[in-house]
């Protein structure tokens, strides 16, 4: 089981739009520190699953036929608008695995082209692919929003985004099944959490110490806490780490 981080930034991706910080203008000069809209790649046996589309480019990445499934979060457009060109391709159809979200994005129900929208996941109840297993978590966010932990060959990995915080029952179960790697949102520096959206790095920080994974990985990451991380380096504890664009977990 493979995973490769595509995006590891929010919303507004990095570097951002007009903006001159520190972490902004880095990225304009070094391409690694660029970050795009959080999505990641999924790797196992011969199948390939895509973890949400925001990228606009997802027609680009992939051949006709490469993708097995896509695996959505939630509906907030960074995490589904590359779906809105993806759906009119032609000669095959995409299933899209989601949580039970009755209105979706923009018209993607209405007009799903070659996107198979029909398979919607409950919290806690797997779903099976040949020898993996999905296991939709409940997220803390403004919009319904399912994480997700994979297992596969004795292999357990999670990923995390978009939530402020976990459920109680999402860190039980965590907790209760020893994660290799644990992928978390992390969008803020310490104190700039907004409500019942994003953790802050104090936050993702209480939550690997609580579910104890082998090595958590923080992605869904704004400018701001690039710019903190700049002269905060020495700040996060053994085990965890910042996540980049292209980084491969295994």
């Amino acid at each position: 089981m493979k995973l490769t981080l595509l995006g590891t930034a929010n919303a507004a991706s990095i570097p951002v739009y007009g903006c001159e910080c520190v972490a902004c203008q880095r990225a304009m000069v070094d391409p690694f520190y660029r970050r795009l809209n959080c999505s990641a790649l999924l790797e196992f046996d011969d199948q390939k699953i895509l973890i949400d589309a925001g990228l606009p480019d997802i027609t680009a990445r992939f051949t006709p036929g490469e993708l097995t499934k896509v695996l959505i979060t939630h509906y907030h457009p960074d995490h589904v608008q590359g779906l809105l060109h993806l759906r009119w391709g032609a000669g095959f159809n995409i299933q899209v695995l989601s949580p039970k979200d009755p209105v979706g994005f923009a018209d993607l129900y209405r007009h799903p082209g070659i996107l198979d929208f029909s398979s919607r996941l409950s919290a806690f109840e797997p779903y099976q692919m040949d020898n993996l297993e999905i296991t939709p978590l409940p997220l803390l966010h403004s919009k319904q929003t399912l994480g997700y932990a994979f297992r596969h060959n004795g292999k357990h990995f999670a990923y995390l985004t978009d939530t402020a915080g976990l459920p109680l029952d999402t860190v039980h179960y965590l907790a209760q099944n020893r994660l290799d790697v644990m992928v978390i949102d992390c969008a803020f520096p310490p104190g700039l959490a907004g409500p019942l959206n994003h953790n802050d790095i104090d936050m993702a920080i209480l939550l690997h110490q609580a579910i104890k994974p082998k090595k958590s990985v923080l992605s869904h990451i704004s400018h701001e806490l690039d710019c903190w991380l700049l002269d905060n380096e020495e700040y996060l504890p053994s085990g965890i780490v910042i996540g980049h664009d292209g980084q491969v977990l295994r």
